[in-house]
């Protein structure tokens, strides 16, 4: 997959990730091996702060039938989570401290707020918003109004920070042309 990739000093990124397109990872961003990263629409650009677990997939395709339409820009906040094998597929736009728990998915038009929570195993495919400080959960994806703002464990970072690197090749802080 050829790809054009900027890491921000202070993000870290695992060589073993699979990128098509212009994507950009923001500072203290931490991306695990085995996402996949695909932006065909337009570039991606994810905020400051983010962790991406393994086998994270951010999908930013074009609709079928609208492959010659504009690009769009997919902008992805700050502060959010994506758990292991979580899926997003097309969304419109993603805020800010938002946690997608492992194998829930969010699919085309959809756009969430700030200080959500998909839970695990949800599957999102209808174009209404998830507005900010909702929790959505159990098997029939109930929405409800959260109670509190969702926030990654204490030291949860400051451990992946240490470990990664002790384990994987790091991709270099610098604009990068890639074909991987």
């Amino acid at each position: 997959m050829s790809s054009k990739v900027k890491i921000v000093q202070g993000a870290m990124v695992c060589k073993e990730i699979k990128v098509k397109g212009q994507v950009s990872f923001g500072a203290s961003t931490i991306i695990h091996p085995g996402v996949t990263i695909i932006a065909e629409a337009g570039p991606i650009e994810i905020g400051e702060n983010n962790i991406i677990e393994e086998y994270v997939n951010i999908i930013h395709k074009f609709a079928p039938g609208n492959e010659h339409s504009e690009p769009i820009i997919l902008k992805i906040g700050s502060n959010n989570v994506f758990e292991v094998y979580s899926t997003i597929d097309g969304v419109s736009s993603i805020g800010d401290n938002n946690i997608f728990e492992s194998k829930s998915y969010v699919g085309r038009n959809l756009s969430i707020g700030n200080d959500c929570i998909i839970g695990a195993g949800c599957r999102l495919t209808s174009t209404v918003p998830i507005e900010d400080g909702v929790c959505v959960y159990g098997k029939n994806c109930i929405r409800q109004k959260a109670f509190c703002k969702p926030s990654v464990p204490a030291g949860h970072r400051e451990f992946l920070v240490k470990l990664l690197p002790s384990y994987h090749l790091l991709r270099k802080n610098k604009h990068t042309n890639e074909g991987n």
